[in-house]
């Protein structure tokens, strides 16, 4: 179970169904723990000693984190029971398919249900022990203005003293960054490092987050770390802002991509992955005909989509898919014919207007994403 793909996401699937603010974390952040928390619950049935003399250092390192990140304790309870209940209910299951008698299972889940109850008591002191630091830093006190700046449901906007006790200005124009940082001690690392340009910085719904005074550079982040910057806006416009900048994220990361991008950049997809019902009926009137499990199709769709990208430009789509550019040509046709897309090249009477490219390109990317799988 504990090395099973399909378990983990199960357990992940009732954990962020049965705990809104456990959802609003990164999906890997609540994978790499349940990984690891039911690895060592399946193995705590083969070793003999008492729950509480095992080691739970894993179970208190997910309770600090879940407080550094401000998931609420009764959030984070209803997560882990959730996925409790889960494994255990597969664990019967498949016990009783395998052919294990019924009183082997009982005895199982028993000693499971006395590891997971001491599993618990180990996060939620994990927990308590890491507010009660948190309470006594500065760090804290900042990361809870942020988030009243950034996440909905804030009763009242930060008060002027606060603000310039954090350092910011209440008439000030800030920088918003998010990043895909979620790993507390590596968010203290990023957070030295953006320093330098001002502003306050914390773990918002789970990732590193943070106003700057100043735009970030590619020399503010390790190569591996994924950053997303707004323009710089009043304090009252960055709750708004921050929700785009978490959506701009997500697609950021679907498509690899490292280092500082800007939102404006990913301002099309940002846009367009909010309307996910407009994307299939465009995708269904216009690609109705093209067949996901058809190699060939798949390969048009992908050659139309590179051309887009290129600017309806031959030659640039050719070099970038190492083509020859009559074959590019013969693709494009055979998709014509095949779909209802308008792709006519820049240089013909029957060029393609802004918005046919738009329908176009949505429908593609949102196509082959299927396709994908």
């Amino acid at each position: 179970m504990a090395s099973d793909d399909r378990v983990l996401d199960e357990l992940v699937l009732a954990a962020r169904t049965h705990s809104p603010e456990v959802a609003r974390l990164p999906e890997a952040e609540n994978r790499r723990h349940v990984q690891v928390l039911l690895a060592a619950g399946l193995d705590s049935l083969a070793r003999p000693e008492h729950p509480d003399d095992q080691d739970f250092a894993t179970a208190e390192a997910l309770g600090a984190d879940r407080a550094a990140q401000g998931v609420p304790i009764t959030g984070l309870l209803r997560g882990v029971q959730a996925g409790r209940t889960r494994a255990v209910r597969i664990a019967i299951d498949r016990s009783r398919a395998a052919g294990v008698p019924d009183d082997v299972i009982l005895e199982a889940v028993l000693d499971l249900d006395r590891y997971t109850g001491a599993l618990e008591r180990h996060i939620v002191n994990g927990y308590h022990h890491a507010e009660l630091q948190l309470s006594r830093t500065t760090r804290d006190v900042r990361t809870q203005l942020l988030r009243a700046l950034l996440l909905p449901g804030a009763a009242d906007p930060p008060a002027a003293d606060d603000l310039h006790q954090a350092g910011l200005r209440p008439g000030g124009r800030y920088y918003c960054l998010v990043s895909d940082v979620t790993d507390p001690a590596l968010a203290r690392a990023l957070e030295q490092r953006l320093l330098g340009l001002g502003g306050v910085y914390g773990l918002v719904e789970g990732r590193l987050t943070g106003l700057a005074a100043k735009p970030p550079g590619t020399d503010d982040l390790a190569p591996a770390v994924l950053l997303i910057a707004a323009p710089a806006v009043p304090l009252t416009g960055l709750r708004d802002v921050h929700a785009l900048c978490t959506a701009a994220l997500a697609i950021a990361a679907r498509q690899g991509l490292r280092g500082v991008h800007h939102l404006v950049e990913l301002a099309a997809e940002t846009a367009l992955a909010a309307q996910p019902l407009l994307a299939d009926l465009l995708t269904d009137a216009l690609l109705t005909r093209l067949d996901p499990a058809d190699d060939f199709h798949r390969e048009l769709a992908c050659t139309a989509l590179a051309y887009l990208d290129h600017g309806h430009r031959l030659g640039h789509t050719a070099v970038a898919l190492h083509l020859h550019p009559n074959t590019v040509r013969y693709r494009l046709d055979r998709l014509a014919e095949i779909t209802a897309l308008p792709l006519g090249e820049d240089d013909t009477a029957t060029r393609s207007t802004v918005p046919d490219t738009l329908r176009s390109w949505w429908a593609l990317r949102t196509w082959l994403a299927r396709a994908r799988g």
